[in-house]
């Protein structure tokens, strides 16, 4: 059976839980949230320590999982076992595709002997968090679940959508009693890159960081939350659009006062022009659209990010796009042969990308 997390969450709270999962996906926060909600159900919190047994494949093999699974311990009648790395179970690509499907068929044996007569009180949960749904890890991902297919229950774990990760940072700023702006929300969505499982890490930090009854400010996400910095990238970015030298100096005086990484500072930069030159090639003229499109070529974006890269698209001219990414990677050349200082090296991207039209 198939399930989303929300199902087996329900499942589990209603049924005693299957002798073995198979939890497929990178997103990471509702695979713990299910984690957490299987050890309560499984294991009351003082059998913990004996029942729960943790796992990885890059150190054991599948015999011996199941040859633990199948002995009864003495301090616990009831076990959860789980079982990290489980793609790594699968066979090396060999020579022949008829020698590969029998090497699948012996290791999919081992688990069906297994669960033909599975040990009462013990639960398996075998994850595969490497590989995602979409693009050059789906054939990989479709493999994993070709060796499992014994398996009967298995929880894909999609990527959040961005109006899922919005309202998800709704709901946690709910719960830790946070008053955060629009402009706030939108500047930690950007930073932590609308990762679920970031940000419920961050809103936890600022929750014990901000006074109760004190509003959020971008002051605190610039110095709790990794990455907030980006905020004053789009600043560089709307600055460079304008040619403003004055104002795109004055955004890298405060990257560098700050202790910004420059070469990171200009990967986003990199990222952010060239995504821009994408929408104006595909004609895409709203964050709408954009979304629409870059959903259909396989990146992730969200809504701020969609209307940042519109402004972006709007602010440049293509000749100027094709200017500033050429510049760019002239750019990252010199930071990575510490050619210079990295100020000066990017003091001159700027003085390049604000000239004479």
């Amino acid at each position: 059976m198939l399930m989303t997390p929300q199902q087996f969450l329900s499942n589990i709270a209603k049924a005693p839980p299957a002798p073995a999962y198979l939890f497929l996906g990178q997103e990471g926060y509702q695979r713990r949230l299910c984690k957490q909600a299987l050890l309560e159900r499984v294991l009351p919190a003082e059998a913990r320590s004996e029942g729960f047994t943790q796992t990885d494949l890059e150190n054991t093999t599948i015999s011996e999982v199941l040859d633990d699974a199948r002995s009864l311990s003495l301090f616990a009648s009831e076990r959860l076992i789980w079982v990290a790395s489980a793609e790594l179970a699968l066979p090396k690509r060999m020579t022949s595709s008829t020698d590969e499907e029998d090497s699948d068929r012996t290791g999919g044996a081992q688990l069906s002997e297994y669960l033909k007569q599975p040990t009462p009180g013990t639960v398996l949960v075998f994850e595969c968090s490497r590989y995602d749904f979409a693009g050059d890890d789906k054939p990989k991902i479709e493999r994993v679940q070709k060796f499992y297919s014994v398996i009967p229950n298995v929880v894909e774990f999609h990527h959040f959508t961005p109006e899922m990760t919005r309202a998800l940072a709704q709901d946690l700023a709910k719960r830790y009693g946070l008053k955060i702006g629009g402009a706030e929300l939108a500047a930690l969505l950007e930073a932590v890159a609308g990762d679920a499982n970031r940000l419920s890490s961050e809103m936890e930090k600022l929750s014990l960081y901000v006074d109760s009854g004190r509003a959020v400010t971008m002051d605190d996400l610039r110095l709790l939350v990794p990455n907030a910095a980006q905020s004053t990238i789009f600043t560089l970015v709307n600055a460079l659009g304008r040619r403003d030298r004055a104002a795109a100096l004055r955004s890298l005086d405060i990257l560098i006062r700050e202790g910004e990484y420059l070469p990171l500072a200009l990967s986003f930069l990199s990222t952010q022009f060239r995504l821009a030159l994408a929408a104006q090639e595909a004609k895409v003229t709203t964050a709408q659209q954009a979304l629409s499109f870059f959903s259909r070529i396989g990146v992730r974006i969200w809504r701020e990010r969609a209307e940042q890269v519109m402004g972006t698209a709007a602010a440049f001219s293509r000749d100027h796009l094709m200017k500033a990414t050429s510049a760019i990677y002239e750019t990252d050349k010199k930071l990575r042969e510490g050619y210079k200082d990295d100020r000066v090296i990017m003091e001159t991207l700027v003085f390049a990308l604000t000239g004479s039209r």
